[in-house]
Formats: structure tokens, sequence, C-alpha cells
């Protein structure tokens, strides 16, 4: 006996167009283009779930450098003093201190000099 494919088939287009949905052009009709699309997508979200971590790194240094510089210091001798006074606070709050309370964190810089 014969088996017929259609109604799978089909869910498996709709899922596939459905991912494609706010796409632009083709990508939202043709399913061969969606299938090509969403699957790019979701390597890149793959890749880019890992790159986000080293992106804001780099943010929150930025942002440590910036307010170490107006209290006269640079990043890497905070840090080298945030070492030697044994404090253990990361970057992300750091950042955030040096952001949002700026009192905090000058006398954070002042207790590693």
């Amino acid at each position: 006996m014969r088996v017929k494919r259609s109604v799978p088939a089909r869910a498996r287009h709709k899922k596939m167009l459905k991912a494609a949905k706010g796409m632009q052009h083709n990508r939202t009709r043709s399913y061969r283009l969606a299938k090509q699309a969403v699957t790019r997508a979701l390597e890149y979200a793959y890749r880019d779930r890992r790159n986000r971590k080293r992106d804001l790194r780099g943010l929150w240094i930025t942002r440590i450098n910036a307010a170490a510089r107006i209290e006269g210091t640079t990043y890497a001798k905070l840090i080298a003093g945030l070492k030697a006074a044994k404090i253990e606070l990361d970057r992300k709050v750091l950042s955030e201190l040096a952001v949002s309370e700026p009192k905090a964190f000058s006398a954070i810089v002042k207790s590693t000099k």
C-alpha cells in the first residue's frame, strides 16, 4: 500500500514558513528560501549567543576605563589594585557602579591606591 506524505509535508512547510515570518520578500512565501533563511538565522543566533558575552565584557571594560580615567587612574592599574587589595568585584558590577553610582566607584578607586 502506498503511503501519502502530504499531511506531514504540509505541517513541516507550515512550521518553516512560520519561523520565517517577519523576513522580507520571497523568504516568507517560498519554502525553499524560507528553509535557507531560517537555517542561517539559527546558526547566527547560536554563534551570537556566545559572542554577546564577549561584546558585553568589552563594553564593561570600556566603561570602567572611562570612569577610572576620570578618577585619575587607568583600567589596568585599577584592576591590579583591586587584586592587590583583595577586592573581588567582577567587571559587570564595576561598570554598573561606574555608571549609576559614581561616588561608590570613586571610593573603590581610592581603596585600591
